[in-house]
């Protein structure tokens, strides 16, 4: 495949220019450059902290919504659609992408930050402890997961549902039209690939000193803690992720995230069994039911008259502004994993699992490390915290016995879930430069898992890395704005797509009963019997194919514009409006199982269902006579018109 069919080159090299621009002056002035990010962060965090902490409100009161009405029930793809990942592997992909490696990092850290010095209470004290999770909760709970379901519900939604392309721009459709094809929509997707590429070249350069902390702990002075070893560490990770993505989806990053998912789960276990058990199953139903009791409260808590603003631009806009930016990343891989999943199930699954795990996960590594500095003097560990984030897990297996062996252990899942976060987000990337292509062609994945290494090395050794972090969440503010339009969007059309399935479903006509001289005795027979793949492939054939030649024709005498295509195992009316959506009336052989042996050792019976635009209707036609199929094509034509008329009154009346 050639270079120019692979890629979309506005989004492609404006994005590979800004990023060599924006690494270029990271590298070269890292302290001008920190200085003026910080200071464009500061301004936002200032000047628009609340629209931060209003849009994120929003977002979450938006996801839960839409999972408890009556939109859930639409699927993320064809009505007749299956998921394409089990429920594990669906969970484990979308929870390693989404925060797997943040829990490795901030899973002592914060709680035991938040306890040594607390917003709202006096530090290392009981209160202080209560509190610390609670932050914690807020910090890592629903409000960060409902911002990736927005962005992963949309791209889902509309790639899936309406076969538009897997990319940022699709979810404002309903809102520019076919102008997301052009500069608005190419903006858009660059935007993506920038907050995509800066957030894993970051998070990879800060995440090696982790990695880089604990093989010190490991082999010592053999294993030393510089600059060099962690690119060293970088070139190793990404060599990893590269053979990773190159394997793609149903390969390499099922496998690392089912990995990532068992070995997190056997460490939190252990930590869980050789501490105080008992006591951390009480904190965390304790501590659940502190965050949803305080929940409103902290979701709009500006601290405006306390003037907290260092506080509150630190810890709560600061990661607000970091999940927005890596909401494209996230976001565009659980979609991707998703298709197949009712709405329902998609926001239960994206809600309300990553983040029961991670709060059982935070209160056994929090709970553990603040009752260690409380109640056995680890006054080490609270020093720790205190001088470098990094050191905090590894400090902490001090604390337990077989710390060689969690040492060992951690280094691995760290690996792991890095690996994890580099493969998918170069498979993100490669697949909005490539204008929604999944079968781009290995190369261009290859390039981009090196560009995050590489971007990652440079400003390790630059000294830039905490600057250009800084920049991606600066950079948080404008795709904010477009997160708002997604849901004003994606509103919009589960709205429209909820009138057309209830048109098709309640709208009745008597067209749809009309007699026929045939014997109810033969359709009896047609029932009962099991037909096999020869006898649908023949009423197709001889039935189904000159029935709705026949209306085709009808169509096209009356000016409609109106095709037939018969393909291998299925017939297709297709009817193009103007300015409307295609009508789609299929006829397809479909095979079933049954669930005992007939005499001729076939275990398979065949039906000839009929599809719509929207997906199969689970009804089978065989046994139809010419008279019928045609009357049932013009009944599902009269709903299709229904939906139209609609759809027109109610824009009408808005």
């Amino acid at each position: 495949m050639s270079i120019k069919s692979s890629i979309n080159p506005p989004v492609f090299f404006s994005s590979v220019i800004c990023l060599v621009a924006l690494v270029l002056i990271a590298a070269v002035w890292p302290q001008q450059s920190q200085a003026l990010f910080n200071s464009v962060q500061t301004w936002l965090q200032l000047k628009a902290g609340w629209l931060y902490v209003l849009a994120v409100a929003i977002f979450l009161v938006f996801v839960v919504f839409i999972m408890l009405s009556r939109y859930g029930d639409i699927k993320l793809g064809p009505d007749h659609s299956e998921p394409d990942f089990s429920y594990k592997t669906w969970i484990a992909m979308l929870f390693s992408a989404g925060m797997g490696i943040g829990l490795m990092f901030f899973g002592i850290g914060e709680p035991v930050m938040h306890f040594l010095a607390p917003p709202d209470a006096d530090p290392q004290t009981m209160e202080a402890a209560k509190e610390a999770l609670k932050i914690t909760f807020f910090h890592w709970g629903l409000h960060a997961w409902a911002i990736y379901a927005i962005v992963a519900l949309s791209l889902a939604y509309f790639s899936y549902r309406h076969n538009l392309p897997l990319l940022p721009r699709s979810a404002l459709y309903p809102l520019i039209g076919n102008r997301i094809y052009g500069p608005i929509g190419h903006c858009v997707d660059t935007l993506a690939v920038l907050g995509t590429v800066l957030g894993v070249a970051t998070s990879l350069g800060f995440g090696v000193a982790q990695v880089n902390s604990g093989l010190h702990f490991l082999m010592g002075d053999a294993f030393p803690i510089s600059p060099a070893v962690q690119v060293g560490l970088i070139c190793v990770i990404t060599l990893m992720a590269t053979a990773s993505v190159v394997s793609g989806v149903n390969k390499g990053i099922k496998s690392l995230s089912e990995l990532n998912m068992g070995l997190a789960f056997l460490l939190m276990m252990f930590v869980l069994l050789v501490g105080p058990t008992v006591d951390l199953l009480q904190h965390f139903v304790q501590n659940t039911g502190a965050y949803f009791s305080d929940i409103v409260n902290k979701t709009f808590n500006l601290y405006a008259y306390q003037q907290k603003n260092d506080w509150l631009g630190g810890w709560t806009l600061f990661y607000w502004g970091w999940w927005i930016s890596w909401s494209p990343f996230v976001g565009t891989f659980i979609a991707r994993v998703s298709r197949g999943r009712t709405i329902r199930e998609f926001l239960v699954g994206v809600l309300f699992v990553p983040t029961g795990f991670t709060f059982l996960w935070m209160t056994v590594f929090g709970n553990s490390a603040i009752d260690a500095i409380m109640n056995h003097g680890a006054q080490y560990l609270a020093d720790a915290v205190s001088s470098d984030v990094s050191v905090a897990l590894f400090t902490f297996f001090k604390h337990l016995p077989w710390s060689g062996f969690l040492d060992i252990l951690g280094v691995c899942l760290v690996v792991t879930f890095f690996v994890t976060s580099s493969d998918s987000g170069s498979l993100v990337v490669d697949n909005l430069t490539s204008g929604g292509d999944e079968n781009a062609p290995v190369w261009q994945r290859i390039f981009w898992a090196l560009l995050e290494g590489v971007v990652a090395s440079v400003l390790l050794l630059a000294g830039g890395l905490k600057a250009l972090q800084t920049a991606s969440i600066a950079s948080a503010m404008p795709f904010l704005v477009v997160m708002l339009l997604m849901c004003i969007g994606l509103f919009k059309a589960l709205k429209d797509d909820r009138l057309k399935l209830m048109s098709v479903r309640l709208h009745n006509t008597s067209v749809q009963y009309s007699q026929t001289s045939v014997p109810w005795q033969k359709h009896l027979e047609v029932l009962v019997s099991h037909p096999s793949y020869k006898d649908a492939r023949q009423y197709l054939d001889d039935i189904a194919e000159p029935a709705l030649s026949m209306v085709a024709r009808e169509f096209v005498e009356r000016g409609i514009d109106t095709k037939l295509q018969y393909e291998q195992d299925r017939v297709r009316l297709l009817i193009e409006e103007l300015q409307v959506q295609t009508f789609v009336y299929a006829l397809r052989i479909r095979s079933f199982t049954l669930p005992t042996l007939l005499e001729t050792g076939d275990r398979h019976y065949y039906r000839v269902e009929v599809f719509l635009e929207h997906g199969g209707q689970y009804y089978d036609v065989m046994g139809y006579t010419p008279e019928q199929l045609q009357a049932d094509v013009v009944t599902q034509y009269e709903k299709y018109l229904h939906y139209l008329h609609l759809s027109n009154a109610e824009y009408v009346s808005n």
